[in-house]
């Protein structure tokens, strides 16, 4: 049995959907020591989520971390678990679509999968799943897991995956087998909310990770190092996945002022005047040995670390950051998930201003 594809606010009809991403953690994306950085206080994450779905956003996507990235900020050192963050989300807004991250080779496929269920209900339906096959070895040694090469961490997230699904599809007790599992008389009820499944999301800029994402995410989430190449890049990502319906995302991180200059100065404010360098060197270290991207592109993105961890800028006005997702989208990018420096302090200006100005281009309704 295949679930049926559920609705919610990441089928809408807007061309270009945007979310929050990394609400959950210390400093969000940012690598700086100003003193307005994000606090990931429950009541902050709250508010935040408040904000986004009253102003219309579509997503919320937190990052799995267990260890920070150290330097003088420790950015993403103190973050909630995804899953249990989740549905306290969910539980706190309306309309607006809650991811959890799971590392999968951190947590059992039947502890995970009824979790997930769980969000799902409290969400009635608003509930993702971004999966991860993971590459951080400081963290995978707190838990005392082997960090598979590089290829194997794939194949272990596809037996995973499969066992999830059949736990959320199946009716009857049934064995599994494989490389990684064996296991016998699985069941669990309930079912997740109304008979569908949750939306599945994956990352993954390496080959093995994009045939996998391309294999099983309804939502493909890519990183953007150039974009003059991307249109490119998404047809092919897209023929990957062998013409199922996905959505192509990306992760970014902004800075929105009412003037192209207010946007850079504070820009070089957060960056160049207050950025942790030495925990871009650190998180540096940590990706290297991902094998996501390679090491020279790395270090040609230094800057982009200490802004974003390494995610796509959208720095400027309101009209021209409209115009970069303009451009973005018109390659054929569907949204991305942004980071920004105090996610409350922002949104209003976001709302008021950069939405209307998406909305008179075509990107959104």
């Amino acid at each position: 049995m295949t679930a049926p594809r559920r609705h919610n606010r990441m089928t809408n009809a807007n061309r270009f959907k945007l979310g929050l991403f990394a609400t959950n953690c210390s400093g969000g994306l940012c690598l700086t020591k100003a003193p307005e950085r994000w606090d990931p206080s429950w009541a902050n994450n709250r508010k935040a989520a408040q904000m986004a779905d009253a102003a219309g956003l579509e997503f919320l996507l937190p990052i799995a971390r267990w260890k920070g990235y150290g330097g003088e900020t420790d950015t993403e050192g103190a973050s909630f678990e995804t899953l249990n963050w989740a549905s306290a989300i969910l539980a706190a807004t309306e309309n607006i679509v809650a991811f959890g991250t799971v590392h999968v080779p951190m947590i059992h496929p039947i502890f995970a999968a009824k979790q997930i269920v769980t969000a799902d209900h409290v969400g009635e339906g608003r509930f993702g799943l971004n999966v991860v096959s993971g590459g951080n070895a400081p963290e995978f040694r707190m838990f005392g897991v082997e960090l598979l090469e590089h290829d194997a961490r794939y194949v272990f997230s596809e037996e995973w995956l499969q066992i999830a699904k059949q736990v959320w599809e199946s009716d009857q007790p049934f064995d599994f087998k494989g490389k990684f599992f064996d296991l016998k008389g699985v069941i669990s009820k309930p079912k997740p909310w109304g008979g569908s499944r949750p939306l599945l999301m994956s990352a993954g800029s390496s080959k093995a990770g994009r045939a996998f994402a391309s294999r099983h995410a309804d939502c493909l989430f890519m990183a953007i190092i150039k974009d003059d190449n991307l249109a490119a890049e998404l047809k092919s990502l897209r023929a990957e996945a062998g013409g199922r319906d996905v959505g192509v995302y990306a992760s970014g991180h902004m800075v929105c002022r009412a003037t192209q200059k207010e946007a850079e100065e504070y820009y070089h404010y957060v960056v160049y005047e207050m950025g942790d360098w030495a925990g871009a060197e650190q998180l540096l270290e940590v990706r290297v040995n991902q094998q996501s991207l390679p090491v020279e592109e790395l270090k040609k993105v230094k800057e982009r670390v200490v802004s974003g961890t390494g995610t796509f800028p959208v720095i400027g006005s309101a009209d021209q950051c409209a115009q970069t997702f303009k451009r973005l989208c018109d390659a054929g990018l569907d949204g991305m998930a942004l980071g920004l420096v105090n996610y409350i302090d922002e949104l209003p200006f976001i709302q008021a201003e950069l939405l209307p100005r998406m909305r008179r281009l075509g990107l959104r309704a």
